[in-house]
């Protein structure tokens, strides 16, 4: 039988390394005005889009969804080819899938700075992006089983078995965290409310970081760490545990993001056992991977490739011990809500992400482009500046994040807590801040090194659109042979691989939510707890578009130097009518679910949230939270019955009609709030354009969106604590 002709098509792999780099270099950008902004707020400009709360889940977006999403599609559509030997299913499936994709990250890019965003970590695009993200991924995994069906090898590598197992996990993750109500066609309310949406929002933000990030990565390590170093994989044994035991176990692994919470304890406890199981088959790739590069050591000196797999991997393998180990409540009481987590992260996504794709560029341009790599040295510079920049970034937040846990719980010998004032655990870490700026500095500058040196190279070649190859077909390829491995069975079936990883998954998640879903023990709950009003509802609305979840929480844990600080810990039932839940993961601010009650805490009046949401340092100061001049807009109501009556679809026990009712309401409430900003006004920190607009009629605060979010704000544990809610 002759061999058949075909070709692989590099100008899809191309279009997406470029997609990468792009969206990289902006994510990275956006992620130093970040760390810029902690210690100099100023540099926002007081320009909303700007603001820490929202550009936030924009960095977050840009380079998990962007900058690895990108890498993942060029990693695969290369890699996949080959291993196949085969092209890719549809070109014009490649097309769609490229320009969806891009359109869907700007659609990201325009969206989430301008307020639109549904308030879930790692999942803040709204319902119709969340549509678009599923057709496009679709068309992906469409393109990609396609070409997996009319391979010419009949064996499936084990890149392949991860692309698989990813795909179909990411497809079930989406779909079930992003259910929705739509109220409008960018405001949605999340299907889930309190205990169960955290519960569906970790499990689906532990497994993102999982199946998005490592095990779509784990598939182009297996590819092109043997490629890069010209030796075959250590162990094919050590791959198949590797394989199954991942993402068996992963899946159960989100609630150790919620120790110590509301969440029943019986849940915690398993999110606890299966990530210390985790450690098993992630440093089995880690080492299969490492040791991979035997006999090769030499070459990893010269190459800078290879030396990018080897940081990848040690990250990899850092992270993967790390995050298990935060699992333990002891040690979890210790890094929860710090900056330490801010650390662990970015050693996953600079390390392990961020090094690894640079490998894979400096791998395929030379190649698809035929031609020698520009600089060498460059390269290397940039290696250099890689590896510094994710030390300067990490230490100094590892660092910070004891430092903070220490200080929060620290009481004097009276019994009184050392630092009462949350803000001198924010101003003592202050240079931790500014040595991550010059981290994140220094490794955007390895990033631009890279930059120049590939459109060098680019330019010195030109690109092979059409690799020309050739192989027999499956039916000459598909040859028994004697004493086969076991697992060669599932190897060869594709779509059963995909089916059973399915179910592996499938265990985890289902034996963990539908308990805690059917299972009214689960959430008890509190006849005090009631429906916000129409007015607390138009203002929690603003605290999500705002993002004031990514510095405060509002979960209060059952640790005596929490509630000395913040009052009585939480329960499960304060939360039925969250959607979603504003639980948080960080702590920049002091926790605020407890923010309307007067008992242990400094009184906080209306006029003191007017001065601090608009001046915060002349209230709080040294304070690093941004101003909020824009909330003295007109608070917009048009939206107001539909809220009501989508509210009332997920259970919220508003009456039939009262959305005709609400906006009175509403006024009545403003009128309240607004009341004591008019006795006080001339101690509020308004400008005298402002002041006289007020007194003109102009201007009325009880219109205004800042009475909406006091409101809400004032609202914030008053259930627990009637008799002590601030009037």
């Amino acid at each position: 039988m002759q061999l058949e002709k075909f070709s692989y098509d590099n100008k899809i792999v191309r279009n997406f390394l470029y997609a990468t780099a792009i969206w990289g270099l902006v994510g990275f950008l956006v992620g130093l005005i970040l760390a810029i902004e902690m210690f100099w707020p100023a540099i926002s400009g007081e320009l909303p889009f700007l603001s820490f709360g929202r550009l936030r889940p924009l960095h977050t977006n840009a380079v998990i969804f962007a900058f690895v999403g990108n890498g993942i599609f060029a990693g695969v559509y290369y890699s996949l080819q080959r291993l196949c030997k085969t092209r890719m299913f549809s070109d014009v499936l490649g097309k769609i899938h490229f320009w969806g994709w891009q359109l869907i990250i700007v659609s990201a890019a325009v969206t989430i700075p301008f307020g639109y965003t549904s308030g879930k970590e790692y999942a803040e695009l709204e319902w119709p992006i969340d549509i678009a993200i599923a057709l496009i991924w679709v068309v992906f995994g469409w393109n990609m089983i396609g070409t997996i069906l009319k391979r010419r090898v009949k064996h499936l590598y084990v890149a392949i078995w991860f692309y698989i197992a990813s795909w179909i996990t990411v497809t079930m993750l989406h779909l079930v965290n992003s259910f929705a109500m739509p109220v409008t066609f960018l405001k949605s309310y999340s299907w889930y409310a309190g205990v169960q949406d955290a519960l569906v929002q970790w499990w689906y933000g532990h497994n993102a970081v999982a199946f998005f990030l490592t095990t779509t990565y784990l598939g182009l390590m297996y590819y092109f760490i043997p490629k890069a170093s010209g030796r075959p994989v250590f162990s094919y044994r050590l791959s198949i545990i590797h394989f199954w035991a991942l993402i068996f176990i992963y899946i159960w692994a989100g609630p150790h993001h919620l120790l110590y919470t509301a969440l029943p304890d019986w849940a915690q406890s398993l999110g606890t056992v299966f990530s210390i199981m985790l450690i098993a088959p992630s440093w089995g790739g880690m080492l299969n991977g490492l040791l991979t590069l035997r006999g090769a050591w030499d070459k990893v000196r010269d190459d800078v490739t290879l030396k990018f797999m080897v940081v990848a991997l040690t990250a990899y393998g850092m992270a993967t011990f790390e995050g298990p180990m935060l699992s333990l409540k002891s040690l979890n009481a210790l890094s929860h809500y710090t900056d330490w987590t801010i650390a662990h992260v970015h050693i996953g996504a600079l390390g392990w992400n961020g090094c690894l794709t640079f490998a894979i560029f400096y791998f395929l341009i030379p190649k698809m482009f035929s031609a020698k790599l520009y600089s060498q040295k460059l390269a290397n510079w940039h290696f250099w500046l890689a590896t510094l920049g994710i030390l300067f970034y990490a230490v100094p937040m590892y660092w910070a994040g004891i430092v903070q846990n220490q200080m929060w719980r620290e009481f004097n010998a009276d019994g009184t807590l050392t630092n009462q004032n949350f803000l001198d655990t924010v101003t003592q870490i202050i240079p931790m801040y500014e040595l991550r700026a010059i981290g994140g500095f220094i490794f955007i500058a390895g990033v631009v090194l890279m930059f120049y040196n590939l459109i060098k190279t680019i330019k010195s070649g030109k690109l092979i659109e059409n690799e020309e190859a050739e192989a027999y077909s499956l039916a000459k390829t598909n040859v028994k042979h004697e004493k086969e491995h076991w697992h060669r069975w599932i190897e060869k079936r594709p779509v059963q691989m995909l089916v059973l990883s399915l179910i592996m998954v499938l265990i985890g998640g289902a034996l963990e939510m539908v308990p805690t879903f059917l299972v009214k023990s689960n959430v008890p709950t509190i006849t005090s707890v009631h429906p916000y009003t129409p007015l607390e509802l138009e203002g929690r609305d603003i605290y999500i578009r705002e993002g004031c979840y990514n510095c405060h929480s509002q979960m209060i844990r059952p640790f005596r130097w929490e509630t000395e600080r913040y009052g009585d810990y939480s329960k499960a039932g304060e939360f039925v009518y969250d959607h979603p839940h504003q639980w948080g993961s960080k702590r920049t601010g002091p926790d605020l679910a407890r923010e309307g009650v007067k008992t242990g805490r400094l009184y906080k009046s209306n006029d003191w949230h007017f001065n601090h949401l608009l001046l915060p340092d002349s209230v709080s100061n040294g304070s690093i939270m941004p101003r909020y001049p824009w909330l003295l807009a007109k608070l917009s109501t048009g939206d107001l019955d539909k809220k009501i009556s989508a509210m009332r679809v997920l259970g919220v026990p508003y009456s039939e009609g009262y959305e005709n009712k609400a906006l009175a309401d509403l006024q009545i409430q403003a009128k309240e709030v607004a009341k004591p900003l008019y006795d006080n006004i001339d101690a509020l920190v308004i400008s005298d354009e402002t002041y006289d607009k007020v007194k003109s009629g102009e201007m009325k605060f009880e219109e205004t969106e800042m009475v909406a979010l006091i409101a809400y704000l004032q609202r914030l544990g008053t259930d627990i604590y009637p008799k002590q809610a601030k009037k």
